[in-house]
């Protein structure tokens, strides 16, 4: 399937690892131009020598704070400055933050909200003129299945993650006539840094491929996935392969979630 990504320019937040780096690594191999935003300038340099020793393109790196509004705008505008647009946006940038309701505090709503929703909002809102200039462009918004079926435990994440998938949904209404598409995905366990540190920390006696099939997971296929598996739907989102296709939101959780 021909993607149509080649000469696409695109910015991923939370870009130095995990999902956002295997997706920056698989649209650079398509022939995009990538921008990385990340709040660590080591993490990037590192994600950018990967990215140029498997795809032979150099990803432009720049280390903001996505929930900061200025740092949001001055990352649009270098992208802009580099690459003269944006066609791909994708909202990656986020931490899980489970706790029981009582033990969260407003600084701890404050800090997840401003991350995971309005960091997602304001660079939408920065990127937006150039996402319409050429015709249209694609927005992802990387969420959680726990926006969709929360648990007990589970906040402030799951409450900014459920917000991001209103958001995705409104803003796909209001952006189509402009032909900017706007999708997300609902992540449940990838093989991530922290979900490493959980192995680490309760599985040590199990190797990685041992603690990634076992079944107290409750995975229906069996394994805990991969960043790469991610960055596949996500590649797909945001190129001319769906191009009709826009207000959804896709489960890659092997099958844990009970709902669509």
């Amino acid at each position: 399937m021909e993607l149509g990504l080649q000469g696409k320019r695109a910015i991923i937040t939370g870009g130095s690892k995990g999902i956002g780096l295997a997706t920056a690594m698989l649209l650079a191999s398509e022939g995009a131009q990538v921008a990385l935003v990340a709040r660590n300038e080591g993490p990037l340099k590192e994600a950018a020598e990967q990215i140029v020793a498997k795809t032979g393109t150099e990803p432009f790196i720049i280390v903001a704070d996505v929930s900061v509004e200025e740092d949001v705008r001055r990352a649009v505008a270098a992208t802009v400055e580099r690459f003269g647009g944006i066609d791909i946006l994708v909202n990656n940038a986020g931490i899980s933050a489970g706790r029981p309701f009582e033990l969260v505090d407003t600084a701890a709503w404050t800090a997840d909200l401003d991350l995971k929703l309005l960091g997602a909002v304001h660079f939408a809102q920065a990127a937006l003129p150039y996402l319409r200039k050429d015709g249209g462009g694609a927005i992802v918004n990387v969420t959680a299945v726990g926006g969709k079926t929360p648990l007990g435990s589970s906040l402030p994440s799951s409450v900014s993650r459920a917000a991001g998938l209103a958001l995705t949904k409104a803003m796909s209404k209001d952006l189509a006539p402009g032909g900017v598409r706007v999708n997300a995905v609902c992540i449940g366990l990838i093989h991530s840094d922290q979900i490493e540190k959980l192995w680490q920390s309760t599985a040590q006696n199990l190797s990685w491929e041992e603690f990634a099939a076992d079944p107290r997971h409750d995975i229906p296929l069996g394994r805990i996935g991969e960043a790469d598996e991610a960055a596949n739907v996500i590649a797909f989102l945001v190129s001319d392969a769906a191009s009709y296709v826009t207000g959804t939101a896709v489960n890659i959780d092997g099958g844990k979630a009970a709902v669509l």
